[in-house]
C-alpha cells in the first residue's frame, strides 16, 4: 500500500485509534520541487566591463562564456547599480539597491532608510524563496551583502549567507580578498585554505571545487532534486591575480595601448552586433593620458598590468569552464538556467597609475615607478596586491564613457548572458531590450512558473520592484516590459525612461573638467541646486546608446520631465538624502554589537577578528601585553594583525622576542629583545608611543618608539618611523596565537603558531589619545569598494 501523505499544517488524514490495528496512517508531505523544474545557476563576475568579455567584442579568450552565448543569448542593454554590493542585493531580491538599504556598500552606510547596509528581511532573497519550493540552495564566493561590523565570529549570522536562505557557503564576507590567502568562511565559521600558493592553490579554482561537491553531494542522494547556486568568484576584482603562466599568454598584446584597445573592440563589437549599427565610440576620457605620450617605462608596467588582468580572466573562464564541464557530463546543462552577470564596470580603483598594492591606495600612500616596475615580473602573484590604471577600465567599458562608482552606462552597462537550453529556442542571438538586475529574480520565478511569495519565514514581503524579461527569449522584436529606472551612486544620478537617459554626474562628467578628485567636495543644497539647473545631460540612447550627444538644450522640455521623473523615483526608492563621498558620511558612527573600549582581549585558538572589529591601533598611543606559561623551546606567534601587503606581529623566535612592523609591504621594522625570554611565567610586552602627528592626507601616519618588556624590564626599543595612517589589512584580519594566510613577517613561515608553554591572553590597551584627520580617513575609506 502507498503512502499517505498530507500537506504540513493541514487537518491529519489518517486514522487514530487506541491501537495500531484501529489506526491508518499517514505522513506530513516531503517538500519538493515540480517535477523536471530547472535548476538555477547565478553567476556573478566582478568589475568586469561592457568590452571584457571575448563575445563582447575582447581580444581576451573566453570561450567558455563565449559557448554559452553561442548556445544562447547575449544582452546588450542589461543594468546595474556601477557599484557590488548595491547591484548583488538586487540580483538576489529583485529590489532596488536603496530599497534593500544598500545605496553603498555596507562599509559605507549611515543612518537612513537606503543607506543603513542592513537589507530589510520583507525583501525576500531567491534563496529563500526557491528553499521553500525544494530547491537546494548554495552560496560560493563573495558575498558583501553582510554589515561589516556583523562578520565577526560574535555575528550575528541573521545576515550571512545561511541566514538568508542558503543552505551551504564557501566564500569570503568582505569586499574583497587575497586571491592566494584568502579570508574565508565555510557555512558559519572561518576556515583555511586547503592548501598553500607553493602547492597550488588559487581561490577560483577551490570555488570550483567546492561547487561540484555541493551539486554532487545533494545529487547522489537526490538527483531529481533541483539547486539554485550563487557562484561568485570574486575575479576580477582587484587583486590581479594569477599564475604566471596564464598572464603570459597576453604577452606584447597590449603594447599599443588603451586607445588603441578601444578602437579594436569597438570595431569588433560592430562586426558582432553586441552593439547597433551607427553607434559612434565616446570621446577620449579627460582624466586618462594618451597612451603615445605615455614614457617607455610607465607604457611598459601598464601593459604588463594588463596582460596579469587579461590572463586573470581567462584562467576565470577556464574554471568556469570546469563548472559547466561537470553540469555537462552529469546531464544537468540543458535544464540548468544561467544567467552571467557583471556586477558594475570596469574598476578604475587602481587610480591613474595602477598600484602593485592596493594597501597603499587605500592609505594614500604614494606609489613608486621604480619600486612598481621592480615588481613588473611578479605581477599576479601572492606577493602583489595588484590593479592596473584607470586607463584600462575605459577601455573595459567600450564603448561607453567612464567606469565603476559612475552612472554613465560605463559605469552601469554590463555583459549578461542567459543559458538555458531546455527552455529556450534561440541560440547565439543578441536581446536588446532594456534589462537590470532586479530583473532577474522575477524572470527567475516566470521560468519557474512561481508566484512571488507574500510570506516567507514569518515576515510579510515587499513587492518585487522588477520585471520578468522572459518573453524576449524566444522573441527579438519583444518590447521591454522595463520603461523607467533611476540611478544614483555617491550623488551621480541618472534616469531612464523609454529610450531616453538624462544623467547627472558628480562632481563633473570628468575629475579634470570638475577641476575635484574623487571625494574631495562635499554636496551642499545650495551645489545640488546648481546641479539640477546646469548639471543634467540628456542622451537619447534608443538611436544614441553611447551617450555621445547631449540634447540638454536642444531637448530643454524632455530634461525637464526627466529631471522631475528622477525625483519622483527617488522618493518611491529612498534615494533620498543624496551622500557625496565626503566626511559628513565617513565621521557618522555606526552600531556596533559591543561598545567602543579600551582594553581588547584575545585568546589563542580563537575565530580571526575582521580588520573593522579588530582593535585599532593606528596613530595613537597602544600596548600588546601576552600572559605566558613558558615550558622549554617556546617559539611562535603571540599577536598578528594583517599579511605581507602590511601589518604587525608580535612573536617569539629563537628564544628572543620580536615585533615587526610590515609597512605597506615595503619595509619591515623590526625590533628583537637582548635576552631570552625566560622559562615559567612570564608578561611579555609591547608599547608604541606615537613621536610625531599622522599626515594622512599624504599617506603617513604618527611615527613612534617602539619598545619591547619582559616581565617589565625594557629589553630592546627602536623608532618606527613609517606607519599606514588608515588601514591596516585588506582582508587578512587580527589572530591570536598565530599568523593565518600570508605572513606579516619574512621572518617566519605562516602560520608559525605558538608552542613550547602556554599563551593565555593577549591584552591590547589603547587608553592613550586616537589622533586623526576625518577629512582624510573619510576619503580614503569611500575608495574601498
Amino acid at each position: 500500500m502507498s503512502l499517505k501523505e498530507y500537506k504540513p499544517g493541514s487537518a491529519f488524514p489518517g486514522t487514530v485509534g487506541r491501537t495500531l490495528d484501529e489506526s491508518s496512517p499517514a505522513w506530513p508531505r516531503p517538500l519538493r520541487a515540480k517535477e523536471g523544474a530547472p535548476n538555477v545557476l547565478f553567476i556573478v563576475l566582478d568589475d568586469t566591463g561592457f568590452g571584457q568579455l571575448g563575445c563582447y567584442g575582447s581580444p581576451i579568450r573566453t570561450p567558455n562564456l563565449d559557448r554559452l552565448a553561442k548556445g544562447g543569448l547575449l544582452y546588450n542593454n542589461m543594468h546595474t547599480t556601477a557599484l557590488c554590493s548595491p547591484t548583488r542585493s538586487c540580483i538576489l531580491t529583485g529590489r532596488n539597491h536603496h530599497s534593500n538599504g544598500m545605496a553603498s556598500i555596507t562599509e559605507g552606510s549611515q543612518g537612513y532608510p537606503g543607506y543603513n547596509g542592513n537589507i530589510p528581511f520583507e525583501n525576500g532573497f531567491l534563496a529563500e524563496m526557491l528553499l521553500e519550493r525544494g530547491y537546494n540552495t548554495y552560496a560560493l564566493g563573495k558575498w558583501h551583502l553582510t554589515p561589516a561590523e556583523q562578520t565577526s565570529a560574535a555575528g550575528p549570522y541573521s545576515r550571512w549567507p545561511l541566514g538568508r536562505g542558503f543552505e551551504r557557503f564557501y566564500g569570503f564576507l568582505g569586499g574583497d580578498t587575497h586571491q592566494y590567502y584568502p579570508d574565508l568562511a565555510h557555512d558559519n565559521h572561518p576556515v583555511l585554505p586547503p592548501k598553500s600558493p607553493e602547492e597550488g592553490y588559487h581561490l577560483t579554482e577551490d570555488l570550483v571545487d567546492r561547487a561540484v561537491d555541493f551539486i554532487a553531494d545533494a545529487k547522489q542522494v537526490a538527483p531529481d532534486k533541483p539547486f539554485f547556486m550563487y557562484f561568485c568568484t570574486g575575479a576580477m576584482h582587484a587583486p590581479h591575480h594569477v599564475p604566471k603562466e596564464w598572464a603570459g599568454k597576453y604577452k606584447g598584446q597590449f603594447d599599443d595601448g588603451w586607445d588603441a584597445y578601444r578602437q579594436k573592440v569597438f570595431q569588433r563589437q560592430l562586426k558582432l552586433g553586441v552593439i547597433p549599427p551607427g553607434t559612434q565610440l565616446s570621446r577620449h576620457d579627460p582624466d586618462v593620458a594618451d597612451w603615445d605620450g605615455l614614457p617607455p617605462d610607465e607604457k611598459r608596467l601598464y601593459a604588463r598590468m594588463m596582460e596579469v588582468f587579461a590572463g586573470y580572466l581567462e584562467h576565470t573562464d577556464h574554471h568556469i569552464g570546469r563548472l559547466l564541464k561537470f553540469l555537462e557530463e552529469t546531464g544537468e546543462l540543458d535544464n540548468t538556467l544561467i544567467m552571467v552577470i557583471s556586477d558594475n564596470g570596469a574598476s578604475a580603483e587602481g587610480g591613474p597609475h595602477g598600484s602593485v598594492n592596493e594597501l597603499k591606495f587605500f592609505n594614500n600612500t604614494p606609489e613608486s615607478l621604480e619600486q612598481n616596475l621592480a615588481a613588473l615580473d611578479e605581477l599576479g602573484g601572492p606577493k602583489y596586491f595588484n590593479h592596473y590604471p584607470w586607463g584600462w577600465a575605459w577601455a573595459g567599458d567600450t564603448p561607453f564613457r567612464r567606469w565603476k562608482r559612475e552612472v554613465y552606462r560605463g559605469g552601469t552597462t554590463d555583459p549578461f548572458i542567459v543559458h538555458w537550453p531546455k527552455g529556450i529556442k534561440a541560440r547565439g542571438e543578441v536581446r536588446s531590450q532594456y534589462c537590470h538586475a532586479i530583473d532577474m529574480v522575477p524572470t527567475v520565478l516566470d521560468c519557474l512558473d512561481v508566484a512571488p511569495p507574500t510570506s516567507l519565514r514569518g515576515v510579510t514581503q515587499s513587492p518585487i520592484e522588477g520585471v520578468s524579461f522572459r518573453h524576449t527569449f524566444d522573441d527579438a522584436r519583444a518590447e521591454s516590459q522595463h520603461f523607467t529606472q533611476y540611478f544614483e551612486m555617491m550623488a551621480n544620478r541618472a534616469i531612464y525612461h523609454d529610450g531616453w537617459r538624462a544623467v547627472c554626474p558628480y562632481p563633473g562628467p570628468s575629475f579634470t573638467e570638475a577641476g575635484e578628485g574623487f571625494g574631495e567636495s562635499k554636496l551642499t543644497e545650495e551645489r545640488l541646486r546648481k546641479l539640477d539647473a546646469e548639471g543634467w545631460e540628456l542622451y537619447h540612447v534608443a538611436e544614441d546608446c553611447s551617450e555621445t550627444k547631449n540634447l540638454a538644450h536642444e531637448e530643454r522640455g524632455k530634461l525637464i520631465e526627466m529631471i522631475a521623473l528622477w525625483y519622483v523615483e527617488a522618493g518611491r526608492y529612498k534615494v533620498l538624502p543624496l551622500v557625496s563621498p565626503d566626511k559628513a558620511l565617513f565621521s557618522l558612527e555606526r552600531p556596533q554589537i559591543s561598545p567602543d573600549r579600551k582594553r581588547y582581549v584575545y585568546r589563542p585558538h580563537t575565530s580571526p577578528a575582521p580588520e573593522n572589529v579588530a582593535v585599532h591601533v593606528l596613530n595613537r598611543p597602544h600596548s600588546i601585553t601576552a600572559k605566558v606559561d613558558v615550558d622549554g623551546d617556546v617559539e611562535g606567534v603571540l599577536l598578528s594583525h594583517g599579511g605581507l601587503t602590511g601589518g604587525y606581529t608580535f612573536f617569539i623566535q629563537d628564544g628572543r622576542l620580536h615585533y615587526v612592523y610590515n609597512f605597506v609591504g615595503e619595509r619591515e621594522f623590526h625590533i628583537e629583545s637582548a635576552v631570552e625570554v625566560p622559562e615559567g611565567r612570564t608578561e611579555l610586552r609591547f608599547e608604541f608611543e606615537p613621536t610625531g602627528k599622522p599626515d594622512l592626507e599624504h599617506g603617513k601616519g604618527a611615527p613612534g618608539r617602539g619598545r619591547l618588556f619582559i616581565d617589565g624590564e625594557l629589553v630592546a626599543q627602536s623608532d618606527i618611523t613609517s606607519t599606514m595612517p588608515l588601514v591596516i589589512s585588506l582582508g587578512e584580519g587580527l589572530t591570536c596565537g598565530r599568523d593565518d594566510n600570508s605572513a606579516v613577517s619574512t621572518r617566519y613561515r605562516t602560520p608559525f603558531a605558538f608552542r613550547g608553554g602556554t599563551l593565555r591572553e593577549v591584552v591590547v590597551d589603547v587608553s592613550g589619545e586616537h589622533l586623526h584627520d576625518e577629512k582624510t580617513e573619510q576619503k580614503t575609506a569611500m575608495a574601498r569598494q
